[in-house]
């Protein structure tokens, strides 16, 4: 089976994560921070969502990469748990996943 479209959609969704982790990694370091201490505060109680819109990108991003991986070796069309192959609607859906629908559902159970 072809996996090229499959891999640079899974590239596309990369950089785009990379660039939203630098671009959380920046505003979390609060350069250019006022000096205001009321705005400081604002800024800080910002930082809890920014932290968790970022430990959600890299996650992703680790998925991606084991996608990308899975291509690589022979073994992206299969579920790594079953084995049986990953319909491609799954496919088109989640380029990222690892598992077909019912390991997918036995694991989030």
């Amino acid at each position: 089976m072809d996996t090229s479209d499959y891999k640079q959609r899974l590239l596309d969704m990369k950089q785009a994560l990379t660039n939203r982790i630098n671009a959380i990694d920046k505003d979390i370091r609060h350069e250019g921070m006022t000096a205001d201490w009321s705005e400081q505060a604002s800024e800080r109680e910002n930082d809890e969502v920014l932290e968790s819109l970022g430990n959600t990108s890299e996650q992703a991003l680790l998925m991606i990469n084991y996608a990308l991986k899975r291509i690589e070796d022979g073994s992206y069309f299969h579920c790594d748990e079953c084995g049986i192959e990953i319909p491609n609607a799954r496919l088109e859906l989640l380029p990222f996943t690892a598992h077909c629908v019912n390991c997918a559902e036995e694991i989030e159970a």
